[in-house]
């Protein structure tokens, strides 16, 4: 069993990561301080943020871009979505 953290994206007592996910400060704070559970959850806003702004991830730009959205996701106010952002729709709906 992992270690369980108090996570604080999702004020609870969870699973903790295995290791740190990101490089450098940010990294050692997420690996302290969020569960497996919010990161899993940060992956799929990330995915969302690459395609809806079509991010280059060899711009440093870009990865300047996700990593202040990763602090406000984990550690602000929180990460918005793109103005207009509509999700795709689920397996279970369909268009008529």
């Amino acid at each position: 069993m992992n270690k369980m953290v108090f996570c604080k994206k999702l004020q609870q007592e969870l699973e903790g990561l295995t290791s740190p996910p990101y490089p450098g400060e940010l990294g050692k704070r997420i690996f302290s301080d969020i569960s497996a559970l919010a990161w899993k959850q940060w992956l799929n806003h990330q995915t969302m943020l690459i395609n809806e702004y079509r991010l280059n991830m060899l711009d440093s730009k870009a990865r300047a871009f996700l990593a202040s959205e990763m602090e406000k996701y984990f550690f602000g106010a929180g990460s918005e979505k793109p103005t207009g952002y509509t999700p795709p729709l689920s397996s279970s709906e369909t268009v008529t």
